[in-house]
């Protein structure tokens, strides 16, 4: 097969958005599955409002998802361990002559942190066969949360998680970006340093910095130097300012105030305001209230100068970040293409 492929940028239109429903047995804290299963059915029927949302279940809770949902998700089953289809689904992209087909990256469940994943691993190709779109099988292990592309040619993504050696531990760098290239079209792939401090996901871009449009960057930044999070951001927006991407553009760098640190039994919350999600016409937001009502209002009102033309949808993130996450990670999009 001749690789001709492109993966589109998030904000491009979709067909419809992808959510796999939680599974009480992945979950770290299993005391908060009512509150997560909110979580997940809250963030469905907000992006509802901007476009068809597929919610995935497993048989046995297949009349709960129907029950929490099945007023405005369609509900299909395919089997799945664990409930982060941003990570396990697949990763659609198109051809030249825009016809939709979906890369199926090999998953580990983030470097086999959890077990079993051998249902996490097939749902990908499961997802693509029943709305038959063509798979293509990529060689490497890969999660949809390390990587955001712009649709010209350009990849964010991080040194902390594509060359942990816990994902692909016998390819060099080198060798990582040419299979990039070859499944999503891309010529150029800024590397940052690292995600957010305790990230569990080793470091996921999606977490740390996003594209709002071709040569031009959102990041969420910390300006507390006692902060784990000074020193990877600074880094990385020092990165980002000195970078060129495909196009020769100088990167222009938008910041975000980070939200107050949280913490639940000690760990540190991954607290991500670019962790939300690009819907038809809208930004699904997560924030996070009580002492981040400031940073909230303030990212609120950042991402709306950055898009006008979308509505700024807020959900709750509080819901869902104490199992690792957020809207972000808990959701794929299907662009819209010839099928």
């Amino acid at each position: 097969m001749e690789y001709n492929f492109y993966m589109p940028a998030e904000w491009e239109t979709h067909e419809r958005t992808f959510i796999e429903w939680p599974v009480k047995e992945s979950l770290v804290w299993e005391e908060n599955f009512e509150e997560v299963k909110k979580g997940y059915a809250q963030t469905a029927k907000a992006i509802s409002e901007f476009e068809p949302v597929t919610v995935i279940a497993n048989e046995d809770a297949l009349e709960e998802t129907k029950k929490m949902c099945g007023d405005f998700a369609e509900i299909i089953v395919i089997p799945h361990n664990d409930a982060w289809v941003r990570d396990n689904g697949p990763t659609f992209v198109f051809d030249k002559d825009k016809r939709l087909f979906g890369v199926n990256w090999k998953f580990n469940a983030w470097g086999e942190k959890y077990k079993p994943y051998d249902l996490d691993d097939k749902a990908a190709g499961e997802i693509l066969s029943y709305y038959g779109v063509p798979k293509l099988d990529a060689p490497i292990v890969l999660e949809g949360g390390s990587i955001h592309a712009d649709g010209e040619g350009t990849l964010l993504t991080t040194e902390e998680c594509l060359l942990n050696p816990n994902r692909n531990p016998s390819l060099s760098r080198e060798e990582i970006e040419d299979v990039l290239k070859k499944f999503l079209g891309v010529s150029k792939i800024i590397w940052l340093k690292k995600g957010l401090f305790g990230d569990e996901t080793d470091g996921h871009v999606d977490n740390a910095a996003c594209f709002a449009s071709p040569g031009k960057v959102v990041m969420q930044v910390c300006r507390d130097k006692k902060d784990p999070n000074y020193e990877i951001t600074m880094e990385n927006l020092q990165i980002l300012k000195n970078s060129l991407d495909a196009k020769g553009r100088r990167i222009e760098v938008i910041e975000i105030e980070q939200p107050p640190a949280r913490f639940y039994r000690g760990q540190r919350l991954t607290l991500s305001y670019l962790n939300f999600y690009f819907a038809n016409g809208g930004i699904v937001l997560p924030i996070f209230g009580g002492d981040a009502e400031r940073t909230d209002r303030a990212a609120a009102e950042t991402l709306q100068k950055v898009f006008p033309d979308r509505k700024i949808a807020a959900v709750d993130g509080m819901l869902l970040i104490k199992e690792g996450g957020n809207v972000h990670c808990i959701t794929q999009q299907m662009p819209k293409g010839i099928r």
